[in-house]
């Protein structure tokens, strides 16, 4: 008996035209990517402004992010008093068939919620095996999109209602005319007017901040805004350059937005910003309050979302419902004058040598993957683990760190270096060489150029689709 259909027949149509159009340039674009090509960056930009800031995403919010398939957070999210709400396809996501089902099935609940609502599909990379398009798997961005904008109450002009939509992991150009082009598609197929859609572009890449004012210029007639994602970021930046530094990257406890380089980051982004009038929207705050005190916490929060503040962006993530109060309290902070000191890539790499590295925080970066890579394997994409709350983008850095430190041999303190055979010893103490999460780990942190994303090597593993289980209820 074969299994029910993802889609929806309104969802399935649209999805049917966009494969159509975008499939083979997608697959054209995993090949730059599996040749690690640098993209090409514009050095002219005509003088353009950003697409207008929707009306419901008033300046100062907090937007709650809720794993779109946990439907009893994302309920409890829509009475959270948060400002918005994000439902997530992409970091906090594992796509087993079940999650997808249940996510794709909630729609028209959510959509029908009296509350801002924003959603962020899969990256253009994702496959989504499940849902087969000319023989192949579907694109599960196309997919997610396809669903996303028909199932509130038939939209089509002056009906229905869309959430609006955050691009995510963008490196270049040819990736945000690909959205461009399935968003264009999309309104014609829906009887919208171009630029009916609003969209805000992550900037959580290397290559795309370095892109990013392109970026915004070519989805200029939807994109109102561009998000902060610092983890995807830094993963990023590891995994671009990283075999080049001549020294090891701090772990991650050493990567805090109080340096230099990740202060140029995020003043990068405001300055696209600034210029474009467009909005600059911060970064999940992800510590879980310890309940006996979380004081501590949300005065964490508080801080960071301050800085954000000062440097210009309105709005930011949380990550529980009571780091909302925390995350806006931090956003009431007045903006500063913009800083004189330009954005160089010098700066940009200018990371601290973190000496030699202690053994403990090298086999806890391990164990953060590991714990991740066996909850996303068994259909859960979050964990929350020694206060914080992790998921596929803070296991990519891991996983990054620890390859760039294997392949620099960096310097332990114990005496030594971090040689495979050591990676290798450290990683069994966590777990056997023949857990799917071992496994998974050996592979990107031992090959000789990091893979670009943990979940298209699953397959190549034949690590399989992760065991079903039922999605959250």
């Amino acid at each position: 008996m074969s299994a029910a259909p993802l889609l929806s027949p309104a969802a399935r149509a649209l999805a049917e035209r966009l494969h159509a159009a975008l499939a083979d340039r997608c697959a054209q674009l995993d090949g730059a990517d599996l040749a690690h090509t640098a993209p090409a960056v514009p050095e002219f930009l005509p003088e353009y402004r950003a697409a207008p800031v929707p009306a419901d995403l008033r300046p100062g919010r907090a937007e709650l992010i809720v794993e779109a398939s946990d439907l009893h957070a994302l309920r409890a999210a829509l009475t959270s008093g948060a400002d918005a709400v994000v439902i997530d396809f992409d970091d906090t996501f594992s796509p087993t068939r079940a999650n997808v089902a249940a996510a794709y099935g909630a729609l028209p609940e959510w959509l029908a919620a009296p509350v801002p609502l924003l959603a962020r599909p899969r990256a253009l990379y994702a496959l989504e095996s499940h849902e087969p398009f000319g023989g192949q798997p579907g694109r599960a961005a196309l997919c997610d999109l396809a669903a996303l904008l028909t199932a509130g109450a038939g939209l089509t002009a002056g009906a229905g209602r869309a959430p609006h939509l955050y691009l995510p992991k963008l490196e270049s150009v040819a990736q945000a005319q690909v959205w461009a082009d399935a968003l264009a598609l999309t309104e014609a197929h829906l009887g919208l007017g171009r630029g009916t859609l609003r969209v805000c572009l992550q900037v959580e890449t290397f290559p795309g901040l370095l892109a990013a004012d392109a970026l915004l210029f070519t989805l200029r007639d939807w994109a109102f805004g561009l998000n902060a994602g610092r983890w995807d970021y830094v993963f990023s930046l590891v995994k671009t350059v990283g075999a080049d530094l001549d020294r090891p990257v701090p772990p991650r406890a050493g990567l805090g937005m109080d340096l230099d380089a990740m202060q140029a980051y995020a003043q990068a982004l405001a300055d696209v910003c600034r210029a474009r009038g467009a909005q600059a929207v911060g970064g999940t705050a992800a510590v879980a309050p310890d309940p006996r005190d979380p004081r501590p916490a949300r005065a964490a929060v508080r801080a960071d979302k301050a800085r954000e503040a000062a440097q210009g962006f309105q709005g930011a993530w949380a990550g529980l419902p009571e780091l909302l109060d925390a995350v806006r309290e931090g956003l009431r902070a007045p903006a500063a004058a913009p800083t004189a000191v330009p954005v160089t890539r010098g700066r940009l790499l200018d990371l601290p040598h973190p000496g030699p590295l202690d053994g403990a925080e090298v086999l806890d970066t391990a164990g953060l993957a590991l714990d991740v890579f066996r909850a996303w394997l068994a259909g859960q994409g979050v964990v929350t683990r020694g206060g914080r709350i992790e998921d596929t983008a803070t296991a990519e850095l891991a996983r990054a760190l620890l390859w760039q430190w294997v392949t620099l041999r960096a310097p332990l303190g114990g005496g030594g270096a971090l040689t495979p055979d050591t990676y290798r010893a450290l990683r069994r103490r966590l777990a056997p060489d023949d857990a799917p999460e071992a496994r998974l780990l050996d592979h990107l942190v031992l090959s000789a150029v990091p893979p670009a994303y943990f979940p298209a090597e699953v397959a190549r593993l034949n690590l399989t689709d992760p065991p079903e289980r039922m999605p959250h209820d």
